[in-house]
């Protein structure tokens, strides 16, 4: 475990101070070049924006990265002592940007109600089959497994139905149900969705919202299900079996809510504990995952129960998303705003755990905190202020599934038809100055053209999703903004990297997902390379300045499994 809050006052002190005490060279050095902002200034930018946006600084964001990341905020853990040490660290850093409190009761935090469960040691799992003996599953090493009713103590003996990707998608003609009751089952179901070239099919490689396990234990539980299985398979889930266990060990927090049906178990299970149950009733898992990607797979019950004792410590406690208003300049658009988003949480420390149990959580997501703090200043510190408001959100509980952003949606500063576009930041590595940017979702908008044009004025070319597969757009928190209908989507660098080819930047992603992805390693270090960062800052301004100006509301492209929402939030 390390320590090294002796740094911290430093790192305070020049913050507070402002923006005098960086180094000046290096700020100059980051900074577009003076052609290059001559077009975004003459193009879009009225000049005092462009000064605005001139002031950011990677060193800023370092020093963001530096204090959220540190040991003494223990891993940033929802409903935890540093979680609420970040979240107070945001809200003092938009005071003092000269931002207005757009929380509850005149400040800046909106309180979010949470309960969190944490399995006991007396939880029990077996798999029980109709011929031989029961398998007995360890947990973290086999299983994990949540009982999301938020009781106490509760008890599983139910029938297992093999339901394939669990996906019922009538606009695909998809219906893994066939009319199926499964009311009282435990469901075995694999996650993602039926792969497929044609992007009119489950959107081809992209994988759509149907393959997230999210979705798959929320349908299971409108069916009626009283379980949920999920088979861990490390390229169909796009990460390695360690995230899953560090992402469901320890306590996991829910969104408090009243009558919604909920599952008695939420559970994966290693990909090896699946093949050899299904093995032993003489099935062959291979082949039962072949079958469910025809439109004629059926639902299968197999010849064994789920037998489990679930029991579990319930914790009911509130954390908070903080938020800011800059209210805009223009008598009738003030009403309407652009939102930022970054996530400030992360897993927390792990107590029982040994060696280095702090989840630091330095990439992720404390790189987009900083991005977002260095944008609220710029805005904060601009001369002149764009039509339409701005909104500034930092919010709690997205590795527990997005919950934060989801209540921030359910419950937003002002109606979410008056919200233009939201802007998010999630996971930006720091290693140098970036050649390419994505915006995976952005051209589902009509502010796509927009984005076109600043990307080429930045000199930056739009990259696909790198790994469409893995359904990033439905894994950070502008997500939760696009289902109640606001046009959203995240700013993150592409592979490509001044001095590097693109194989280094895949390389550099392919490493970090495999050995620093929730993983206590995730750590600052003063090596890292913060100019990639504050050019998405700065990317990301002229964004919002953009759709901020604009004459009408940005919505949609027509057909967007989004653009219904949007069209009757705006009514």
């Amino acid at each position: 475990m390390r320590r090294s809050s002796a740094l911290l006052l430093p790192v305070l002190v020049l913050i507070l101070l402002g923006a005098g005490a960086w180094n000046a060279n290096l700020r100059a050095a980051t900074a577009p070049s003076r052609k290059n902002s001559s077009i975004v200034n003459a193009t879009r930018l009225p000049s005092a924006a462009f000064a605005a946006m001139d002031t950011i600084n990677p060193e800023h964001v370092r020093a963001h990265v530096r204090f959220l990341s540190d040991d003494l905020l223990e891993g940033r853990g929802t409903g935890q002592r540093g979680g609420d040490i970040a979240a107070q660290y945001m809200a003092a850093q938009f005071a003092l940007y000269g931002l207005r409190p757009a929380g509850d009761n005149g400040t800046y935090m909106q309180k979010v109600p949470l309960v969190g469960i944490t399995p006991l040691p007396d939880t029990r799992f077996w798999l029980v089959p109709e011929q031989g003996s029961a398998m007995e599953l360890k947990p973290l090493e086999d299983y994990v497994a949540y009982d999301e009713t938020q009781q106490r103590e509760s008890d599983l003996d139910a029938e297992v139905v093999y339901v394939g990707y669990g996906i019922e998608a009538p606009e695909y003609n998809w219906d893994d149900y066939k009319g199926k009751d499964v009311k009282g089952k435990v469901l075995l179901v694999l996650v993602n969705e039926p792969p497929s070239e044609d992007e009119s099919f489950f959107k081809g490689k992209a994988l759509t919202y149907y393959g997230r396990w999210t979705y798959k234990y929320e349908e299971a539980a409108r069916k009626g299900a009283v379980g949920a299985i999920l088979i861990h398979k490390t390229d169909m889930a796009s990460y390695p079996w360690e995230v899953v266990r560090n992402s469901n060990s320890g306590e996991k927090s829910y969104l408090r809510r009243e009558g919604q049906p909920k599952l008695n178990v939420s559970s994966w299970i290693q990909l090896g504990v699946a093949q050899k149950l299904v093995a032993s009733a003489g099935m062959d898992l291979d082949k039962m995952m072949a079958d469910a990607q025809s439109r004629d797979f059926k639902p299968v019950t197999l010849p064994f129960k789920l037998k489990a004792h679930m029991v579990s410590k319930i914790r009911p406690f509130e954390s908070n998303n903080v938020v800011a208003i800059l209210p805009g300049s223009d008598r009738k658009l003030k009403d309407e705003a652009v939102t930022y988003t970054a996530h400030y949480d992360h897993l927390g420390i792990r107590p029982d755990m040994p060696g280095d149990n702090i989840y630091n959580g330095a990439q992720d997501n404390a790189t987009g905190c900083g991005i977002l703090l260095e944008i609220a200043r710029a805005f904060g510190q601009a001369a002149q202020k764009p039509r339409r408001s701005i909104i500034f959100a930092s919010v709690t509980a997205e590795e527990q599934g997005l919950l934060g952003s989801q209540y921030l949606g359910e419950h937003p500063p002002i109606p979410a038809g008056k919200i233009t576009l939201d802007l998010n930041f999630d996971d930006v590595k720091p290693l140098g100055a970036p050649e390419e940017v994505e915006v995976s979702g952005a051209e589902r908008t009509t502010f796509y053209p927009v984005v076109q044009a600043t990307a080429k004025e930045f000199r930056l070319a739009i990259r696909p999703d790198a790994r469409p597969e893995a359904g990033h757009y439905y894994r950070s928190d502008h997500f939760s903004l696009a289902r109640v209908g606001i046009p959203s989507f995240s700013i993150n660098e592409g592979m490509k990297f001044k001095g590097h080819d693109e194989a280094w930047g895949l390389e550099q992603d392919k490493e970090y997902t495999a050995k620093h992805y929730h993983q206590p390693s995730d750590e600052y270090h003063p090596t890292m390379d913060f100019t990639g960062d504050a050019a998405m800052a700065r990317f990301g301004f002229a964004l919002g300045w953009e759709a901020a100006n604009l004459p009408h509301p940005i919505g949609w492209q027509k057909g967007d499994e989004f653009d219904t929402t949007r069209v009757k939030s705006a009514q």
